[in-house]
């Protein structure tokens, strides 16, 4: 019972600080790639 006193918080909080780092690197247009999807259709696989 000892053990999940630590466990939780200590999960909510990597949790949260992954959920940031997300939402960090969306406002930050990392997964935007315009010209990467413009020069897919030119290659031919």
């Amino acid at each position: 019972m000892n053990g999940l006193v630590i466990i939780i918080p200590v999960s909510l909080i990597l949790g949260g600080v992954g959920l940031a780092a997300f939402i960090w690197t969306v406002r930050s247009n990392e997964y935007d790639d315009e010209q990467g999807n413009a020069a897919r259709i030119l290659l031919d696989d």
